[in-house]
């Protein structure tokens, strides 16, 4: 977001708890387990690689013991009666069976073999977290929620080889690694933000970059719905927001938005990957889309034209007029309406064309407007400069964690996500010569997205303070998926990692490691990537 004036065109062109995940050795199949691991018949299984080889690292790892290799007679074995662990269970099923081969039925009948998938009686694990064991015949996963399951399979995939991503058959064997892994999230709140304003992409897109994240445990989707080049969220109050104000994007081309049928189905196929969908309609400032659409919310009764560049700051609600609470009112109970998910982020970032009296007074009429519909607001992090109402979430989007006001609301109550620009924000330019993205923020590296500490990073203010991590996208310079991803990864899972993993976990040189093998995984998912050359990446 926050991006200092563009000065050239836009291109818009196409390691863990009781062993160091990093250096868990390689684990040879010892002969005698090679009945054990259920191989299909005549197939040898290859030495699996190391246990730890995740991204996020887990909490702890145990290696050691029988491998086991999934096969054609695999089941996948449903313990605990909810409706939502059988859902983790076709989850997995759909993903094993292009590249295997394999029916892989799921099933609720009992039996000591297979996949085994067990919910409940596991408190310690907490809403999120995990056990995979990995023994002769069997691989189990035991969380006592539903969205542990769904963690501990995202783990259970990356154990795999990277060809299971593909959706064709291919060959085996699917050999997983003895031992056990015991895993919980360090935050949790750990996101992700896509800017669909300034360039507007699809359901379909949007369901592409859910899936990515979920593969590393990303639990918040923050979707920046409204700013100065679009809005992109039916009101039914205001139908024109869309029908006008989401009409155009950055460049001038073809805007877009979501109806209320198209939310509901970015909702629920977020929930179904165990994601909380975040909407933002960024104000009092980034409002330009609104104004040119609803005169009578602009101070003169004049509606400015549709605006398809890149500055910022130049926009602002007549915070005296009373249409304009009635608007917001109006927005934030349908958008509250639509949203099942605990938070809404009311933006208050850039307001430079709103008078601070006037961005303080805007904000404390707002903020109870959010709490009146039921959800917790989150700003960003000016907001800390007004008065954060008990509760408001703070969004860290600075560059060096000195900003006074920030530490001073975090010790008052304010929780805080953190997303430095210059180490979250993905659409910052890797090198200068990346064809994507901006650099007011500075060039970021994949060691630099890496390379820090959420709890100690604002000066002053309390580790309890910290919510978590987001990594926001900003869309200037992206119009397709494949500009998504190449600007996401690497440094996504970086950030993924900073909101998972223990602290004791943190070891770039062994991070690299476990990120490059992750590079195979993409190739086959389809992803485009930037090809770092700070990380060691397999040779082709």
């Amino acid at each position: 977001m926050k991006r200092r004036r563009l000065l050239c065109s836009l291109l818009l062109v196409s390691a863990a708890g009781l062993s160091t995940v990093a250096a868990a050795p390689a684990e040879e199949v010892p002969a005698d387990d090679a009945a054990a691991s259920h191989a299909a018949p005549g197939i040898r299984p290859a030495a699996p690689g190391p246990l730890g080889r995740v991204v996020p690292a887990p909490a702890s790892v145990k290696p050691g013991g029988s491998s086991y290799t999934i096969s054609g007679s695999t089941p996948i074995r449903i313990s605990g009666d909810s409706g939502r662990a059988r859902g983790v269970g076709d989850y997995l099923a759909g993903l094993l069976r292009p590249a295997t081969g394999y029916d892989l039925p799921v099933t609720t009948r009992a039996g000591d073999d297979g996949i085994l998938l067990k919910l409940g009686g596991q408190r310690a694990l907490g809403a999120e977290g995990y056990q995979l064991a990995v023994r002769r015949g069997s691989v189990s996963i035991t969380a006592n929620k539903p969205a542990g399951l769904f963690h501990g399979v995202q783990t259970l995939r990356q154990l795999l080889p990277a060809s299971i991503e593909r959706e064709s058959r291919q060959r085996g064997p699917w050999t997983l690694p003895g031992g056990s892994i015991a895993d919980s999230p360090r935050y949790g709140y750990r996101g992700a933000m896509l800017d669909v304003s300034r360039h507007f992409f699809s359901v379909a897109k949007v369901k592409r970059y859910i899936d990515q994240l979920a593969l590393y445990k990303v639990n918040k989707l923050h979707l920046h719905l409204s700013d100065d080049q679009g809005w992109r969220i039916a009101i039914d109050s205001w139908p024109r927001l869309t029908t006008y104000g989401g009409s155009t994007q950055v460049g001038g081309g073809h805007g877009g938005y979501y109806t209320k049928g198209d939310y509901r189905e970015i909702l629920r196929y977020a929930a179904d990957r165990y994601l909380e969908v975040v909407p933002e309609i960024d104000m009092p400032g980034h409002t330009n889309a609104a104004l040119a659409s609803y005169a009578q919310l602009n101070c003169d009764g004049i509606a400015p034209p549709l605006y398809t560049g890149t500055e910022v700051g130049f926009s602002s609600f007549c915070v005296p007029k009373a249409i304009t609470y009635d608007f917001v009112d109006d927005v934030i109970r349908e958008l509250a309406a639509m949203t099942p998910g605990k938070y809404l982020h009311i933006g208050g970032d850039e307001a430079h064309s709103t008078s601070h009296a006037d961005y303080v007074k805007f904000m404390d009429r707002v903020q109870p407007v959010v709490a009146k519909y039921g959800k917790t607001a989150i700003g960003w992090h000016q907001l800390t400069g007004a008065h954060p109402a008990k509760g408001t979430v703070a969004q860290y989007w600075g560059l060096n964690g000195k900003e006074k006001e920030v530490a001073d609301a975090a010790k008052a109550g304010t929780p805080l996500i953190l997303s430095p620009a210059n180490r979250a924000y993905l659409d910052m330019k890797y090198t200068k010569d990346t064809p994507l993205g901006l650099d007011w923020a500075g060039l970021v590296e994949v060691k630099q997205s890496y390379d820090w500490n959420p709890a100690a990073y604002i000066e002053g203010a309390p580790a309890s303070a910290v919510l978590g991590v987001e990594a926001p996208l900003w869309s200037e310079t992206l119009s397709t998926s494949a500009h998504i991803e190449f600007m996401a990864f690497p440094r996504l899972p970086g950030i993924a990692e900073l909101g998972w993993s223990p602290q004791s976990t943190h070891d770039w040189d062994a991070y690299k490691v476990r990120l490059a093998t992750q590079g195979p995984r993409w190739d086959a998912m389809g992803m485009d990537y930037y090809r770092s050359p700070q990380v060691p990446w397999p040779a082709e």
